[in-house]
């Protein structure tokens, strides 16, 4: 959808709004409903026959860095006290 309104920066600030080729690139795909498999309706919006998580890894990537930053030094997990099947 950003590629389609032309937008080349960061991911995580792209607005489509108002595009219409981004509109068209919409409506093409909700136009299939459930006639095709959602594989063939995602190849319609993206014009890519394949599926991968970068675009989702490249927006998280600011929030991923604050989230490491504010836990640095932090220990993750949980400890386990007592088990609680044996008797004390």
């Amino acid at each position: 959808m950003c590629r389609a309104a032309g937008y080349t920066g960061p991911l995580n600030r792209c607005s489509f709004f108002g595009s219409k080729a981004a509109g068209d690139k919409l409506e093409a795909m909700l136009a299939l409903g459930q006639s095709r498999p959602w594989q063939e309706a995602m190849k319609a919006m993206t014009g890519e026959g394949r599926i991968d998580a970068s675009a989702m890894i490249e927006y998280f990537q600011p929030l991923l860095a604050w989230l490491k930053e504010q836990n640095r030094g932090e220990k993750s997990g949980w400890t386990v006290l007592a088990d609680p099947l044996k008797a004390n």
